[in-house]
């Protein structure tokens, strides 16, 4: 039977010169049709294979709309936009900070033809694209100097690189840290070229470990904070001071990661501290690496902030011209930081720290206002209730923010199968799954995008 039926499959290249397909090779290009056309046809076979008794019609209406469909889905964009309704704030899966609308604007404005990336107006020489952030860096640090590369492990790299390589580096063992895609500081460590000495423990680490754990061959002590988890209980490690100055007695480097590049102070219910940069270059630490792209609100960017004859040495390594930052990131870089400074609110300006910021009541008035669009769905249930926003994925674990939530279930789809077709569309659109419910956290939806999520639930149902 299953051989009778597949006889019965037409040939691709006869199919192609059918009407149908001729009609789909004038809409897109040939070898597109014949790609999708040769899927369709290992599928129905498979299903023959697999008990099927009938086959579809390909020379139909229907089914050349089927494959048109398949086109049309091959043909978009596989880096989308997406609306972020999980409530975690920084999410490293969804590019972590939304850029501000300085930030934008600086962007179209580099990208739409030639800038003065490396090119001073005033002399008509070449200048350095590091002088259109450096400025900004060092005023809202108090660093001597400041360098910008593409990553803030590159940025790490750079600097063990340049001070460290073939030497050791001391770190406590309770900092050997993992960040997202199984990077972990030891391997950073190595592939800069310096050699790793671990002190202390997991949870204890005194200041007489580092100094017992010094020898000719040290060069930099390295601190990293655990801006991915915490350890508590028993707990010591000494201050940032303390180990300043222990390195500047011995006329070593020290570096501390400080990961995610908070610039302000930031107070909102739940949000556990994060130290600032302006912190640790006040604490004494030579170099301080962070990220633009977390709590500071910008593009993916790696920054080294500190003392001027140690960035100096980073500027003229070979290295630093591999990790250079490219001029849309610069471009965006500058505008977030310009935000920082007065007359601007950066609590207001920067979409991370307003995100952070939002009251729990004007999250509920929100979840209200999209409960009540949605509530004339036949089988759709919605309700608000308690939840709790995070400002990390990944990286701030103790920030867990009190916010509320839109539960949402739909009659006979499960929870799952809701978020797949919300996930399917474009934007696509993310929740949380819990207690077979669809979570929806407006906390991480800009207002404006809040009538494109009631359309996209709208449609995923109909």
């Amino acid at each position: 039977m299953s051989r009778t039926l597949l006889r019965q499959l037409p040939a691709v290249d006869k199919w192609l010169a059918s009407e149908p397909g001729a009609a789909l090779c004038s809409e897109f290009s040939r070898p597109e049709v014949l790609a999708v056309m040769r899927d369709h046809l290992d599928r129905i076979r498979r299903d023959v294979g697999n008990g099927a008794t009938e086959l579809p019609d390909v020379a139909s209406h229907e089914y050349s709309e089927l494959l048109r469909a398949d086109l049309v889905a091959r043909r978009q964009a596989s880096l989308r936009r997406t609306l972020n309704a999980t409530g975690i704030v920084v999410h490293t899966n969804l590019g972590r900070a939304p850029l501000a609308d300085d930030a934008l604007a600086a962007i179209e404005r580099v990208a739409r033809g030639y800038s003065n990336l490396e090119f001073d107006l005033e002399t008509g020489k070449r200048g350095s694209r590091q002088d259109h952030v450096e400025s900004l860096l060092t005023e809202l640090t108090g660093a001597e100097a400041a360098f910008v590369v593409n990553n803030c492990a590159a940025a790490l790299m750079l600097a063990l690189h340049a001070f460290a390589n073939g030497r050791e580096v001391v770190i406590s063992r309770g900092e050997l840290i993992e960040i997202g895609g199984s990077f972990r500081m030891p391997d950073v460590i190595a592939e800069s070229g310096a050699i790793m000495a671990e002190v202390g423990t997991t949870n204890r680490t005194s200041l007489a470990d580092y100094e017992s754990a010094l020898t000719d061959a040290t060069r930099v002590l390295l601190a990293s904070h655990p801006s991915n988890y915490r350890v508590v209980g028993f707990t010591a490690k000494p201050a940032l001071a303390e180990l300043a100055e222990l390195a500047r007695q011995r006329g070593l480097v020290f570096v501390q990661d400080l990961g995610s590049g908070c610039l302000t102070e930031i107070s909102a219910p739940g949000f556990a501290a994060e130290p600032t940069v302006a912190h640790s270059i006040a604490q004494g630490v030579d170099l301080v690496t962070f990220s633009g792209d977390k709590l500071l609100g910008g593009p993916q960017a790696g920054i080294v902030a500190g003392r001027a004859d140690l960035v100096e040495v980073l500027r003229k390594r070979p290295m630093a011209r591999a990790l250079r930052i490219d001029k849309l990131s610069l471009a965006a870089l500058e505008a977030t930081l310009r935000l920082y400074k007065p007359p601007h609110d950066p609590m207001a300006k920067i979409p991370v720290l307003r995100m952070i910021g939002e009251s729990k009541a004007s999250i509920d008035a929100r979840s209200r206002h999209v409960a009540e669009q949605l509530s004339g769905h036949a089988g759709l249930n919605v309700e608000i209730v308690d939840g709790v926003s995070f400002a990390g994925g990944g990286a701030l674990p103790m920030s867990e923010i009190p916010t509320r939530v839109i539960r949402v279930t739909a009659g006979q789809s499960g929870a799952a199968e809701l978020a797949l077709k919300l996930r399917s569309r474009d934007p696509a659109v993310i929740g949380r799954i819990a207690d077979d419910a669809l979570t929806l956290d407006l906390r991480t939806v800009a207002p404006d995008e809040t009538d494109e999520l009631v359309a996209a639930i709208a449609e995923a149902l109909a």
